[in-house]
């Protein structure tokens, strides 16, 4: 065989052999992960050895090179993670530090002292669990703790950097993972934030309720609207008045985000004959943007879920319905689906926080490792980090960027000669401390075994289309987030998007994404 024909055969074996090494979409729609790097047997393949001498050197020269990239990358791996243990066994100083800072300016402006998920203090008596329809008096069955589904369990065990590393090098037999008793153990902290949610009330003097918003929360009123009906902040956009709608369509938003997400970027780019069928909800979450923010909610997944259904199904009488979901909204997207299963036309989730629990391992602390995992680089992964696992310097985040976000809106306005929109910094901006600590641990990681359970009713008992967006390049959740969604739906389309991340994916393809979308809502089954 000529030199040429052999150069030319060991080179498409190379290409197949090494496509995670050249791998590359080429269209906006992915079906299967790369594969491996080459294998060194190569070298011993009949074809290899038949080959010209250039044909070898050039074989030879890029499995050097892909040899090389791998050392450096494994080299980058190893000073990463040597950075981010120093990085984060200062933090764990720091978070202790704070711990006292805030117990004693929390007791020097509110007038006690309130608890926080590190301490252990005892809880006693009795208290109030809000259940649907009513309330119910639960006694407590020790000192301490509690058996309450909705709490994650994330809020109050998470070891420190040295803890972590003990427990990773002490014996198999103390460091094997179990999986979980049936319901969560509810810290000492959540007791007395339920007593205090509930003490004015019963004529209880000793246990303070939350003020709202606390002293180190914003008080603007885009911040603290007047929230009489204690409802969620819904924009509507509908046909008008005496029009017949079909159908309607509800966007969920994600983590710190707001309803600015999707009504500044896709809802503008909805055609007139979509919306002339259909109204267009788009809800801030409970917690966030201009919808209320208590500072007694544990927020957890039923709280969120509920008001959804009062703030918008239930007030706006709303029968049949597309959901369209980004991020942490995707989880509440799935809930709502599976509580409404004969309603719910499609169900498009847009960068869904799925995470399958391997057998063996604690639902809610995988799920938080794989969101944080204690690592100065990527940056997005490092703020994570930062937010999941300290309390008191995420709350001294929040006080420096949300409790003066005004500040910083006016600074890069000013900075950008008010030419560019400040929507995303809004929805940033625009939250509690509180309402991101519970949201996070109670809904992101409290919800790990809740999803599974909700993407196998959708799989086997609705009818409705499924579609999965991903960016390429999401650098917070890996797009196996939403290949894991596929494997639990099979009907399930996943597009992943060349070029775009968890935010991108959405803002600066709106105009497409807006298309796609109404392309979904025309479909009939």
């Amino acid at each position: 065989m000529p030199e040429h024909l052999h150069f030319n055969s060991i080179h498409r074996s190379l290409a197949a052999s090494s496509a995670s090494l050249l791998y590359h979409h080429q269209s906006t729609t992915t079906t299967f992960p790369p594969s491996l790097p080459p294998s060194p047997a190569l070298l011993l393949e009949p074809s290899f050895l038949a080959a010209g001498p250039g044909a070898r050197r050039s074989i030879v020269d890029d499995m050097g090179a892909a040899a090389a990239r791998s050392a450096l990358a494994s080299a980058g791996r190893a000073a990463n993670e040597a950075v981010s243990f120093v990085v984060f066994l200062l933090l764990d100083a720091l978070e202790v530090l704070l711990c006292v800072v805030y117990k004693v300016a929390d007791y020097v402006v509110e007038g006690a002292w309130r608890p926080c998920y590190c301490s252990s203090s005892a809880a006693t008596g009795k208290i109030v669990v809000s259940e649907r329809g009513g309330s119910k008096v639960v006694s407590m069955l020790s000192a301490t703790r509690l058996h309450l589904e909705d709490i994650s369990d994330t809020l109050y065990t998470r070891p420190s950097v040295l803890a972590s590393a003990a427990a990773a090098s002490s014996a198999s037999s103390q460091s094997q993972r179990r999986a979980p008793a049936p319901g969560v153990t509810v810290h000492s902290a959540i007791v007395q934030m339920l007593r205090g949610k509930v003490g004015a009330g019963a004529g209880d003097g000793k246990h303070r309720p939350y003020p709202s918003p606390r002293w180190s929360d914003c008080h603007c009123a885009n911040c603290n609207p007047a929230d009489t009906d204690r409802l969620l902040f819904v924009h509507v956009e509908a046909p008008p008045q005496g029009t017949p709608t079909e159908e309607d369509v509800l966007f969920i938003h994600g983590f710190i985000s707001s309803s600015g997400f999707w009504t500044e970027t896709v809802l503008p780019h909805v055609s007139p004959a979509a919306r002339s069928r259909r109204r267009l909800f788009a809800v801030d979450l409970l917690g966030f943007g201009r919808s209320p923010k208590p500072a007694d909610s544990l927020y957890t997944l039923r709280e969120h879920v509920e008001m959804i259904e009062r703030s918008v199904i239930e007030r706006h009488g709303v029968r049949s319905f597309h959901l369209v979901a980004h991020s942490l909204g995707s989880i509440l997207a799935l809930a709502l689906a599976v509580r409404h299963p004969a309603a719910v036309r499609s169900l498009t989730l847009v960068a869904p926080p799925y995470f399958p629990v391997p057998r063996g391992e604690v639902g809610t602390r995988y799920v938080l490792r794989a969101v944080a995992p204690r690592r100065v680089w990527p940056p997005i992964a490092f703020g994570a980090s930062v937010a999941c696992w300290y309390e008191h310097l995420s709350r001294t985040v929040s006080i420096v960027l949300c409790k003066h976000h005004r500040l910083w809106e006016l600074a890069f306005r000013v900075f950008t000669l008010y030419r560019v929109r400040t929507y995303l910094m809004d929805g940033f901006f625009c939250h509690t401390h509180i309402a991101s600590w519970h949201t996070l641990h109670n809904i992101i990681c409290g919800s790990a075994g809740k999803i599974d359970r909700c993407l196998e009713v959708v799989r086997d008992q609705l009818t409705c289309d499924v579609t999965v967006y991903h960016g390429s390049d999401d650098e917070l959740l890996p797009v196996q987030c939403s290949y894991a969604v596929k494997a639990k739906i099979p009907r399930a389309q996943v597009k992943v998007v060349d070029g775009k991340d968890h935010v991108t994916i959405v803002v600066g393809r709106q105009k497409d994404l807006a298309r796609e979308l109404e392309e979904i809502w025309d479909r009939k089954r």
